[in-house]
């Protein structure tokens, strides 16, 4: 489940590379229609500001969604020595995305002798039975010299359990424990993953899986799997519901939408309590004193965004199989929080401080389905900069969806849970123009950024958005105020919130993995935007100059969209676990100090970029941190412009580009970097 909580959610141990199969559980908040049909063997010529219809997903029906999966199953052996995998690994047919020039976006699972490989997730892309191209959440060799472990089940258990505790858990027992080859790190090994229940801290059900290394019993990652995201509503005022008749009564069950049903919990905490229905076809009163009204909010968020994800990207329902989810409404006593489970697939709300405000707004119903589409589709780690990229797609599409449902008492913003209070001040829970408005989320990325709870890590992803979408700077939107700066204090121009939700969309269902991290999340939605606009295009551009506007990536014009610019392309090479190296420019005939938005392009290759910590050195001696150590950083190579806050420095003098390996493995090189003075 994932949350929507407003607070610090469960802490997460960063680890190098993160988990594909079983990794993504549960979700909570505080914590374009195309044709269906073959594809055209010759596709209409893009036109400008236009999505390339070769491009563009087509809308399966699930049974023609069922029959590429079944072909899929079917050649998944010859696929997997097409590949190159060795004779131990299987794949396992996942997801599928077909394109309307017939490429089909193939997603799957791995096992290794029959154990499932966490962080061995994979992309097939191909056309006429052709291996195009292939995005891997992990490039490490499967090659484990032993399966039988020296550290006991029981071990591995005991430690699980011990990990939940120590979080604030209450009644923690361990649910499951399962061999498994953790691809996480450079090196995959044998492992346990144990899955811990009982009780959050707050009162959120816990689904705590630890990695625990099999050979020597040592914990190597653990995340969350709780992701915590005619009627009369609370929140959307006078509604049509769908529901149905039997006999003489009235169920909250919508058969027009893949029979999704509403239930009451009536502060219970388990099961799915009682359907919600009655004799009259009218539910609820307004206010939180009818049980229903709550039911009713929830049962029209769910409609939303069921159409919501139909009508603007052809998806139907959460695992695009046409089959609904359910909700359950009143969990807890004063619970503050709501929450996705893919155990149950179904969303949960609690009622708010003193149960007076139920946490079922419409952007958090959308927060929360769009959960189990992320799980369903790159099932990005609940953990680290992935972490923080999974919250963030829930409230990028749970703000599509509040502007998607264009309803007058509930319009369309970029505030995230602005209507239930859960502040108590009034204040909504986040800000997409300026995150740290919260006071905790990040505007920017920064190489510490993966430790940060993902709630607050989320903030980078949300701010590109809303620069994407509408730009930077002052303005007013639907009667809301937004002043969104950038990370190097040069503008960004929107281009609209509907091809900035269809760029986001083909990046998460074809490009990224479980893995992805804010690099990736650039590399991967600029491969969207090249695919739909082109890569000359407006859009391809503003997606480059948005991601530079939160601290990732250069501009499109290069480097930080001007200046006067310094190089060394002198290669020097990075030892494994090693001393610090460095790489000198000498900047001279400037006046006065360095500008507070100094440009630092980077580019080292290095096969496991987790390992290196990257300092910018001034000519004063200051070192100005650019990338810390971090174990669940798990891209390969180092090609990044950070921003740099070097006001205290003489312009003038000699900067330096310290580079050290601080974990074994893996080696690298520095090719070249370059200072850029605006």
């Amino acid at each position: 489940m994932r949350s929507i909580s407003s607070r610090g959610r469960t802490s997460h141990t960063p680890h190098r590379r993160t988990a594909a199969v079983a990794l993504v559980g549960a979700a909570a908040l505080i914590a374009a229609a195309v044709q269906s049909g073959a594809a055209s063997a010759a596709p209409a010529k893009p036109q400008a500001g236009k999505a390339n219809p070769a491009h563009v997903a087509v809308r399966l029906s699930p049974s023609q969604r069922a029959e590429l999966i079944r072909d899929a199953d079917a050649a998944k052996t010859a696929t997997a020595r097409s590949i190159g995998l060795g004779a131990r690994e299987k794949l396992v047919v996942r997801d599928v995305v077909k394109d309307a020039d017939g490429t089909v976006h193939t997603r799957y699972e791995r096992t290794y002798a029959g154990l499932p490989v966490l962080g061995g997730d994979l992309v097939v892309e191909s056309r006429s039975g052709k291996t195009m191209d292939v995005i891997r959440a992990t490039n490490a060799t499967l090659k484990v010299p032993s399966l039988t472990p020296a550290a006991s089940k029981a071990a591995a258990e005991k430690l699980a359990v011990g990990r939940a505790r120590a979080l604030g858990g209450t009644k923690s027992a361990a649910e499951s424990v399962r061999k498994v080859i953790w691809a996480g790190s450079g090196k995959p090994v044998l492992a346990y993953e144990t899955v811990v229940g009982g009780l959050q801290d707050d009162g959120t059900p816990n689904q705590l899986h630890v990695i625990t290394d099999a050979a020597t019993g040592k914990k190597l990652f653990e995340y969350q799997g709780i992701e915590t995201g005619v009627g009369n509503t609370q929140y959307s005022g006078q509604v049509t519901l769908t529901t149905t008749q039997s006999g003489s009564n009235y169920t909250l069950t919508d058969g027009a939408r893949g029979g999704h049903k509403t239930y009451n919990l009536n502060h219970g905490t388990s099961g799915t309590g009682t359907l919600f229905s009655q004799t009259n076809d009218t539910w609820g009163n307004g206010t939180n004193s009818n049980a229903a009204t709550a039911g009713a909010d929830a049962h029209y968020g769910a409609a939303v965004t069921w159409d919501f994800y139909k009508n603007t990207f052809g998806r139907s329902g959460i695992k695009n199989n046409g089959v609904g989810a359910y909700s359950r409404v009143h969990y807890g006593n004063s619970y503050v929080n709501a929450f996705w489970d893919d155990g149950c697939f179904c969303m949960t709300y609690g009622d708010g401080s003193g149960n007076a405000k139920p946490l079922t707004a419409i952007d958090v119903a959308g927060h929360e389905m769009s959960h189990g589409v992320t799980s369903n589709t790159a099932g990005l780690n609940y953990s680290g900069e992935s972490g923080g990229l999974n919250e963030a797609t829930s409230d990028i599409f749970g703000t599509g969806v509040e502007f998607y449902a264009n309803n007058a008492t509930d319009v369309g913003d970029y505030l995230i849970g602005e209507k239930i209070d859960i502040n108590g001040n009034g204040s909504p829970l986040r800000y997409m123009d300026k995150p740290s408005k919260d006071g905790s989320s990040k505007d920017s990325w920064y190489s510490g950024i993966g430790g940060v709870d993902v709630h607050y890590s989320s903030g980078p992803a949300n701010h590109f958005f809303y620069l994407l979408s509408e730009g930077s700077g002052a303005k007013v939107i639907n009667g809301v105020s937004y002043n969104s700066p950038t990370a190097d204090g040069l503008p960004v121009t929107g281009i609209g919130r509907d091809k900035a939700l269809q760029i986001w969309y083909r990046a998460l269902t074809t490009k990224w993995t479980s893995t992805t991290n804010y690099a990736g999340a650039r590399t991967g939605s600029l491969a969207a935007a090249g695919e739909l606009y082109g890569t000359t295009s407006a859009e391809y551009k503003a997606v480059q100059d948005a991601w530079a506007g939160v601290g990732v990536g250069t501009r499109s014009g290069g480097g930080g969209g001007g200046g006067t610019s310094y190089e060394n392309t002198t290669p020097v090479p990075v030892p494994d676990n090693g001393p610090a190296v460095t790489s000198s420019i000498t900047v001279s005939g400037r006046t006065g100090n360095a500008p507070g938005n100094l440009q630092v392009a980077v580019d080292i290759t290095h096969t496991w970029r987790g390992d290196l910590v990257i300092d910018l050195v001034g000519p004063s001696g200051t070192a100005y941190r650019l990338k810390d150590f971090s174990s669940s950083d798990s891209a390969d190579n180092v090609n990044e412009t950070y921003t740099v806050n070097a006001a205290a420095e003489p312009a003038n003098g000699t900067w330096k580009l310290k580079v050290q390996d601080q974990a074994t493995y893996d080696t690298g090189t520095i090719n070249g970097w370059k200072l850029t003075f605006p």
